[in-house]
């Protein structure tokens, strides 16, 4: 049963999630390969025995590059949108054991054995810092111990005093044209309305929740990379 106090995590992932364009905009937008989490993943034991679970897997850049690796990938998603693009995607591809499933966070529950790895792309910060906590408790306990977490995110390796020194360097190089990537006012709202913390607050979160952090590497103070094992 849903707890009438739980958090509403549709609600805070952003009704642009819902629109067919808006995802197929966010896919183009989509960043890097997912090459570097791959091979962190596989350094740290993933092979072709291995159960991965994508938490906010959007469109499924990650889910489809990984799934050829392995034995079985939960994509899991809030946005049946998303959820839609990536079914089509990986039928395109001939995947068959990817397993996509609308939840978030806070909603999924895993089935079966526990995850050898758990990756998560630019998908917390739609959590505000109590939910985060939340949601990397419930993350350690679908993974084995000694499974892997790889988190990447937005996230603010900053002083407060410093923040819009940061922003403004951040926006400044942001594009015109949506079409090849975030505009300013896409980025303001980013910072205005969603829930990017701090790295010292980050932290402490994943270590109360049973992680060892191995490696935790920032670009632009404003986007981690963290590579975390389950005690």
């Amino acid at each position: 049963m849903t707890q009438s106090w739980m958090l509403d995590e549709l609600a805070h992932a952003g009704p642009e999630h819902l629109d067919p364009d808006y995802v197929a905009g966010y896919d183009r937008k989509g960043g890097a390969a997912p090459d570097e989490d791959i091979a962190v993943l596989r350094a740290h034991g993933v092979d072709a025995s291995s159960t991965v679970v994508d938490l906010g897997a959007g469109p499924g850049r990650f889910a489809t590059a990984v799934a050829p690796l392995v034995r079985r990938v939960v994509a899991v998603d809030v946005s049946p949108a998303m959820g839609d693009f990536l079914r089509a995607r990986a039928a395109d591809a001939g995947l068959t054991n990817i397993e996509c499933v609308r939840a978030g966070f806070l909603s999924y529950r895993h089935a079966g054995p526990p995850a050898d790895a758990v990756h998560s792309r630019h998908a917390l910060h739609q959590l505000p810092d109590f939910w985060k906590a939340v949601a990397l408790d419930r993350v350690a306990r679908m993974l084995r111990p000694g499974g892997v977490l790889r988190l990447r995110d937005l996230v603010y390796d900053f002083r407060p005093a410093d923040a819009a020194a940061v922003f403004d360097a951040w926006l400044d190089e942001a594009v015109d044209d949506p079409a090849r990537g975030y505009t300013r006012e896409e980025l303001a709202t980013h910072i205005r309305t969603e829930h990017s913390t701090f790295r010292w607050l980050l932290e402490p979160m994943l270590t109360a929740a049973g992680f060892e952090i191995v490696d935790a590497t920032f670009h632009r103070s404003l986007f981690g990379a963290y590579t975390c094992v389950r005690r």
